[in-house]
């Protein structure tokens, strides 16, 4: 069944979990874009989503939680005071990436587009080809990385490397692939040593639905100290933990939860050189956590 998340609470996982249960890259909108990161800064803010199932019918709902409104009041909140700039971390559309989907996307995004850079991945609900009939302007340095939207976006003091995890269309697994991790060895290993997030869309575990090659990209990332965390969504859970010091953030998801006791919002990052500091904003599901912050330091 489409809706349900393949072995979302019972998989085994790759990850050392410190907290318990507490994953392409492209711009929309003409307004504020990033530039060459040049210039000191102490801290940078983000605002960080995932799956927010956006569908061509507005009333299109699940588990009584309607996507399109959900969205509607996240970006009323964002835009009250603008960030540096916003990250989806995929499943941007309801389920098959209908060019009807994106059109809705792109409408709730157009206020806050224009006034800051907004960014995102491809999920398992995308259609690429659809995707990029409607958005077509991609800040940061985009990378050769074929069949894949790879970008690196440096916004001191951090850098956002967004990866392409989109494997087949509506079906629930991931994958980086063999050329893009290439890539991403090769890059990490020549970049400097600013703090780097990578963001993508699935998660973490060893679940048929979760991302396939997860344990070579740990095996390629432990040893590089400058990779200091990873943004994912995927689970429409929320969380944090950790993989050889690297912070792993389970974004919540925006459009409907699979569970009453996930929130449903989004995640204000204020990001340092050292740490972040992960403000939860709830806008339904579950509000016990509404507001609660997540201070995490990064591995040195």
């Amino acid at each position: 069944m489409a809706e349900l998340y393949c072995n979302s609470m019972n998989r085994r996982v790759f990850i050392k979990t410190g907290v318990g249960a507490l994953a392409g890259l492209i711009a929309v909108g003409t307004g504020s874009s990033f530039g060459s990161g040049k210039g000191p800064k102490e801290a940078t803010r983000w605002a960080l989503l995932a799956d927010t199932h956006i569908p061509e019918d507005v009333s299109d709902n699940y588990r009584g939680f309607y996507p399109y409104q959900n969205l509607q009041k996240v970006i009323a909140q964002i835009i009250s005071d603008p960030p540096d700039g916003i990250a989806i971390a995929g499943d941007l559309a309801r389920l098959e990436g209908k060019l009807g989907d994106y059109d809705n996307v792109k409408k709730l995004l157009k206020p806050v587009a224009e006034k800051t850079p907004v960014l995102m991945a491809l999920g398992n609900h995308d259609n690429r080809d659809n995707f990029l009939k409607a958005f077509n302007k991609i800040p940061g340095q985009r990378q050769p990385v074929g069949g894949k939207h790879v970008v690196v976006v440096n916004k001191p003091p951090v850098r956002l490397i967004v990866l392409d995890s989109l494997f087949y269309v509506n079906k629930a697994p991931g994958l980086l692939g063999r050329a893009q991790r290439r890539w991403l060895e090769n890059y990490l290993r020549k970049c400097d040593d600013t703090p780097t997030i990578l963001c993508f869309h699935h998660s973490l575990g060893d679940g048929d639905g979760d991302l396939l090659d997860v344990p070579r990209l740990f095996d390629l990332i432990k040893s590089i100290r400058k990779v200091k965390a990873i943004l994912y969504g995927h689970s429409h859970e929320y969380g944090y933990s950790e993989f050889e010091g690297i912070h792993l953030i389970n974004l919540p998801a925006t459009g409907y939860n699979f569970s009453d006791n996930e929130p449903l919002g989004w995640v204000e990052a204020r990001l340092t050189a050292k740490g972040g500091d992960f403000t939860l904003r709830v806008v339904a599901g579950n509000k016990a956590r509404d507001g609660s912050i997540k201070k995490l330091a990064w591995r040195i």
